[in-house]
């Protein structure tokens, strides 16, 4: 939720945030087209002590995922550009010891949706086969008048995705 927040901030109006499940390995991505760094940022991002946030000192989103990757034998990969955007991946051991549990991911997806408002965020999950996407501009069209940022909605988006999930068999174990 961090990274996307990163992206929020980074004034992107499209941001991807895709899971992929495969055997050995979990790989979150996080794509968007804000306005992306120079490369003496993109050195510094993963020093917990670097921010371009001026109301803390402390920037601990890349540094905890840059962490938590490589103590599960992943990596994460880090591509930005000024104007076009940035591409944040990260490989974890799916099913090493030290990879930190997912948490409610779809409550956390529906949050991410319906509270960056002016924001597309395009959510996929994949697991071999079987995958599940939904984005803010679907949600928007579907719902037509309705304010998405309604607390209602944010429910209703939760247990929609919740439903999918299950239906598709996708599990963090």
């Amino acid at each position: 939720m961090d990274i996307v927040q990163n992206s929020v901030r980074a004034k992107a109006a499209n941001v991807e945030l895709s899971i992929v499940i495969e055997e050995q390995w979990l790989t979150i991505s996080v794509k968007d087209d804000g306005t992306g760094m120079d490369e003496e940022t993109l050195k510094s991002v993963s020093d917990p002590f670097y921010t371009s946030r001026t109301t803390r000192k402390v920037g601990m989103g890349i540094p905890l995922i840059l962490q938590n990757a490589e103590l599960t034998d992943g990596q994460m990969t880090l591509e930005s550009k000024i104007g076009e955007g940035t591409i944040l991946t990260a490989k974890f051991g799916r099913l090493h010891i030290d990879r930190p549990p997912m948490g409610d991911l779809a409550s956390t997806a529906a949050m991410m949706m319906t509270g960056n408002d002016g924001v597309n965020l395009q959510f996929e999950v994949k697991r071999g086969e079987d995958e599940f996407a939904i984005s803010t501009n679907e949600v928007k069209e579907v719902m037509g008048d309705v304010d998405i940022r309604l607390p209602k909605v944010t429910s209703f988006l939760k247990e929609m995705i919740e439903e999918n999930l299950k239906e598709l068999k996708i599990e963090f174990d």
